[in-house]
């Protein structure tokens, strides 16, 4: 096995440290989140920084040859868009460093390492709590902060309710952060269909849809109805084709079950 290791030589830590993290990772107990492939948890480097280490899982059998010669890993891509994103002036929890393992002709597992974010909420409770205070303002805050990643040609394809941290920094002043970052696209510039198609992972509520839809339409060169029309046609593909995916997983289940 082959160990590749790259640290930001602007974060107070060395390759040892990253190094010593990994050779330790499963004794690490302090879980941000646990999944059955992927997994993420955090520890305090000697500097006294918190660090949050993302761990992806060796990938299928195709993947497993893709990853060791094709293309970028998971964590790398997290690691370079997180810099991109920096460079662009957007805000992310700051990359520290990724790990990939690999054999001679197959790809193994790789770790993504950022500082912690302490945030006060993610775009899923402003989703699940319709009360949630000062909510619409954070929904316009929100789409001005989309609205300016567009500009930027920045097609964030996990644009999704847990991948957006939001901080309060003022009475009225959010500030948002983008994580789980390895799926992107970089454009010199998006059309009207891709900017309403990237809100269309975000809430299956129409009354979420439409404060967004009015706030990007005084930003950009189309009326209220016709953003509106177009953010609600690309959700609701989309929750269709979801409910569809979970009907086909949980059929799926069920026969198994049967056998």
């Amino acid at each position: 096995m082959t160990q590749k290791i790259v640290v930001n030589n602007n974060f107070p830590t060395t390759k040892n440290e990253i190094e010593s993290i990994i050779a330790n990772f499963d004794s690490i107990d302090q879980y941000i989140a646990k999944g059955t492939r992927n997994s993420i948890k955090k520890t305090t480097l000697e500097s006294g920084k918190i660090t949050t280490i993302k761990s992806f899982k060796i990938p299928n059998i195709v993947n497993k040859f893709v990853y060791r010669f094709f293309r970028k890993s998971k964590a790398q891509r997290s690691y370079e868009y997180a810099e991109k994103l920096i460079k662009y002036s957007f805000k992310t929890p700051y990359p520290i460093a990724f790990v990939e393992n690999k054999a001679t002709i197959s790809f193994l597992d790789s770790y993504y390492f950022c500082e912690l974010v302490e945030a006060d909420l993610t775009y899923r409770e402003l989703v699940e709590v319709e009360n949630w205070p000062n909510r619409e303002e954070i929904l316009k805050q929100f789409t001005k902060f989309t609205f300016d990643l567009h500009e930027a040609g920045i097609e964030f394809l996990d644009h999704s309710p847990g991948n957006t941290l939001i901080k309060q920094v003022d009475d009225n002043k959010y500030e948002f952060y983008l994580v789980d970052l390895n799926r992107m696209n970089f454009h010199n510039s998006m059309d009207f269909d891709q900017r309403m198609k990237n809100f269309s992972r975000l809430t299956p509520y129409k009354n979420m849809v439409e404060i967004m839809a009015k706030e990007y339409a005084k930003l950009y060169n189309k009326t209220e109805q016709e953003t509106s029309d177009k953010m609600w046609f690309y959700t609701e593909e989309f929750q269709l084709k979801f409910q569809l995916k979970q009907a086909r997983k949980k059929k799926l289940k069920a026969l198994i079950g049967k056998k």
